[in-house]
């Protein structure tokens, strides 16, 4: 591997932005400063760009095992660094389902070589894995994903018993969904009665209504308290959800972690809203739904007021043949990685926060919630997962997306910042227009 030392930047890192040198050396940031060429390594002109820290995106579905005909971890993975996410934590609603060690083990062994970004993998929660729960390794996992909502396969936990059980033995933080079924099966089956199959797209978020959300999310935070459980709320799409999440840092003076109750929004909560789905359909549908103008202006200042902990992408593709399907058939998710960071960084350019708050949101606070180690941050002696970042705009086109799907619902959208380099783990792994090397990405440590 060869060193390499980037001069001229204008690094963004723990709420500041400031001019400085960076070395990185055997996979490392060496250092950080004002620095002078060493025989052998390779330079750099950053020309006063800015250079951030890997995005560490805590929610993706990258598809396998079981349904690599829409993507996998080598094609995802790859989108993901074009885009500037260098480390990604991946779902257990795969086929099979990610229930026990030995399948969570299984699928760190199928990214060995395969991923270019780094990666984590989560446990399921069951019905009926209530022992495979309590016997997870604290060190294997991000943590345990429970669906307290409809999903693929054996994962709705539904059974009260079960889910007390769940929170209160638990070894790792709790990630939910947060949707109630039951208000959610009752919508669609009156949307059924008054549009046949040919249920409109534009209903979406009113069957995926934001009543079961909220249902779901208090029943959640509930179990939390009881247990006092670390619990991360994924994808909030609701503005009436934020007054359950208390405001403020996510660390106390000394470093320690503040809250024990999270919450996330993702970037398409951020980017589109109801009045998106005349144009683009079934594209944008997603679970939890898009929902309203008013919902995701709510969500812009809950990020920038740290009512929001994190920002993640849920990017979950599927075929353009499948989305084109009427509703009942088409599936919930979109691609997102590849233009996750440009989008994020779309809302800086619009005044709505400033870039060090995305980097907070989109690394620094996935790495503290979920104690990945030595990543998340410029730091010495940190792994090198850096962004180097030019506003220069480009326009999405269909023919640039790299994940397997082959299409964005970004497609002719124009943002003012691209990717121009990533690095992962030291090694170049995009250089602004094409890959490089490589699969190099690693499993991610936790350090608990």
């Amino acid at each position: 591997m060869t060193d390499t030392l980037i001069l001229n930047a204008r690094l963004v890192n723990e709420g500041r932005e400031f001019d400085a040198d960076l070395r990185i050396r055997g996979g490392r940031i060496d250092a950080i400063g004002s620095l002078s060429p060493a025989a052998g390594e390779a330079i750099v002109d950053a020309a006063g760009r800015r250079l951030l820290p890997g995005m560490i995106d805590d929610q993706v579905h990258f598809r396998e095992p079981g349904m690599e005909y829409k993507a996998d971890m080598a094609t995802e993975s790859a989108a993901a660094v074009a885009g500037g996410l260098t480390s990604f934590m991946d779902m257990p609603n795969t086929s099979p389902p990610t229930l026990d060690r030995d399948a969570l083990e299984a699928k760190y062994a199928r990214a060995a070589g395969r991923a270019r970004a780094n990666h984590g993998f989560y446990m399921g929660a069951s019905n009926d894995n209530l022992a495979a729960v309590r016997a997870i390794d604290p060190r294997a996992t991000p943590g345990l994903k429970v669906f307290m909502g409809a999903s693929t396969g054996n994962m709705l936990v539904d059974d009260p018993d079960t889910l007390d059980a769940i929170f209160r033995d638990t070894p790792v933080p709790i990630i939910t969904h947060c949707e109630d079924t039951p208000m959610i099966d009752a919508a669609l089956s009156a949307a059924r009665a008054q549009y046949g199959d040919d249920i409109p797209a534009e209903l979406h978020p009113d069957i995926r209504s934001r009543e079961a959300c909220i249902k779901s999310t208090r029943l959640a935070l509930e179990l939390a308290r009881r247990h006092d459980t670390r619990l991360h709320v994924l994808h909030i799409s609701t503005a009436d959800e934020l007054a359950l999440f208390e405001a403020g840092p996510l660390l106390d003076a000394d470093g320690r972690l503040r809250k024990r109750i999270t919450a996330e929004t993702c970037i398409h909560f951020l980017r589109f809203d109801r009045a998106d789905y005349a144009r683009l359909g079934h594209q944008i549908k997603c679970n939890p739904a898009i929902k309203d103008a008013s919902d995701r202006e709510a969500l812009l200042r809950a990020l920038a007021d740290d009512v929001i902990d994190v920002l993640a992408t849920d990017h979950a593709p599927h075929t353009w043949e499948e989305k084109q399907a009427p509703y009942l058939r088409a599936p919930s998710g979109l691609p997102l990685v590849q233009y996750a960071l440009v989008a994020a960084l779309e809302c800086v350019h619009e005044g709505r926060f400033d870039t060090a708050r995305v980097v907070q949101k989109f690394a620094h606070a996935p790495a503290q919630l979920f104690d990945v180690a030595e990543r998340g941050f410029l730091r010495e002696g940190y792994w090198a997962d850096l962004v180097l970042v030019e506003d220069r705009p480009f326009t999405v086109r269909r023919e640039d997306v790299l994940s397997k799907c082959g299409w964005s619902p970004f497609e002719g959208s124009t943002f003012r910042s691209r990717i121009a380099s990533t690095w992962v783990n030291g090694a170049l792994a995009w250089d602004g227009s094409k890959l490089v090397g490589a699969a190099n990405g690693r499993r991610l440590e936790f350090a608990r």
